[in-house]
């Protein structure tokens, strides 16, 4: 079946593989209005999709962060069934255990472009069972990968190339950060002036005052409260951007236990104050209301993960929670606030 390709190309073919009528059922139920909560890198390459319908097209030539967005969303609901099946050795499965988990899952109804998806998402990832995955996608022809269209996966040769050197990258970053100090940075008061005899001195202007926090002089973006927010939690605060675990109210009667009103599960602080967080709370299945948390992994969370739009006040009748991670100026940006 040939090498199996890495990185973003695995992701672009895995996605071009698929059947394009489940896709666009996905695609078509998202809300991609310029109001919407998905930014615009992300929302306008797949209101194109919407119009054109030309999947391979989209997975060949999208932004990259397009195309991982919807491959996560794809994959959110098989990859949560597989775990379930693996139970206990969900975290590090040998190849036996994930072959059996998906034959059985195969036989219940998961489909063929389910299971690639999971295998694929796995190595993308970097899973403990990556190489299982890999060896499944390889060896078996069913998941044979779907090559994309002519001059359509970014290349070195493109007249307009999507993907940047990691360096590069790094550089625009260094100077942006950079640029955004210098402008957070006071500046000096004007020279003053000699008085004149007759005429009292105009006090110099006082210089601007320096930014309060750290993330405002990196660029993080503000988050817009409402009034009443605004009155009681600072945004500024230093848990504002952290991953932490609380107790998150039921918006309605759980079936299940239906004397619980609330459940302990990771929330992003947006701000706080002394005696309270405001949050929006993770969860590990998608929902209109939901968008796709992509730095899970990296803040200590086991699985992937949707965070609510709505937010939340808890009160903290303990000492604050300990943060499992933080997000990056980018990640916190890269949010619908």
């Amino acid at each position: 079946m040939g090498e199996l390709p890495t990185g973003p190309t695995l992701a672009r073919r895995a996605l071009a593989s698929l059947a394009p009528s489940w896709v666009l059922e996905t695609v078509d139920a998202l809300d991609l209005r310029p109001s919407g909560k998905l930014t615009p890198v992300v929302a306008m390459p797949l209101r194109d999709l919407q119009r054109s319908r030309d999947v391979a097209a989209f997975a060949a030539r999208a932004p990259w962060v397009a195309v991982r967005g919807l491959v996560e969303l794809l994959t959110m609901a098989p990859l949560e069934a597989v775990v379930a099946r693996l139970g206990a050795a969900a975290d590090d499965p040998s190849e036996e255990q994930l072959r059996g988990a998906l034959a059985s899952l195969a036989g219940e109804g998961m489909t063929r472009d389910e299971r690639l998806l999971v295998l694929a998402y796995a190595v993308l990832e970097g899973f403990a069972a990556a190489p299982h995955c890999a060896r499944l996608l390889e060896d078996d022809p069913d998941f044979t990968l779907a090559e994309l269209p002519e001059g359509g996966e970014p290349t070195a040769a493109s007249p307009a190339p999507r993907v940047v050197d990691e360096t590069v990258r790094e550089r625009r970053r260094e100077r942006r950060a950079a640029a955004r100090t210098r402008r957070a940075a006071p500046s000096p008061p004007p020279p003053r002036a000699k008085a004149r005899p007759h005429a009292p001195a105009t006090p110099p202007s006082p210089p601007l005052a320096p930014a309060t926090r750290e993330h405002r002089a990196l660029g993080r973006r503000s988050l817009s409260l409402t009034p009443l927010e605004a009155s009681r939690f600072d945004p500024a605060h230093p848990l504002a951007g952290a991953v932490v675990v609380v107790e998150v109210p039921f918006d309605g009667v759980d079936p299940d236990a239906p004397e619980a009103t609330a459940k302990a599960r990771p929330a992003l602080v947006v701000a706080a104050a002394s005696d309270a967080l405001l949050v929006r709370a993770l969860y590990s299945r998608a929902a209109p209301t939901r968008q796709p948390f992509v730095p899970w992994r990296r803040v200590g969370l086991d699985h992937p993960s949707f965070i609510e739009d709505a937010r939340v006040a808890i009160a903290l009748i303990e000492p604050a929670p300990t943060p499992l991670g933080r997000l990056s100026d980018e990640e916190w940006n890269a949010l619908s606030l």
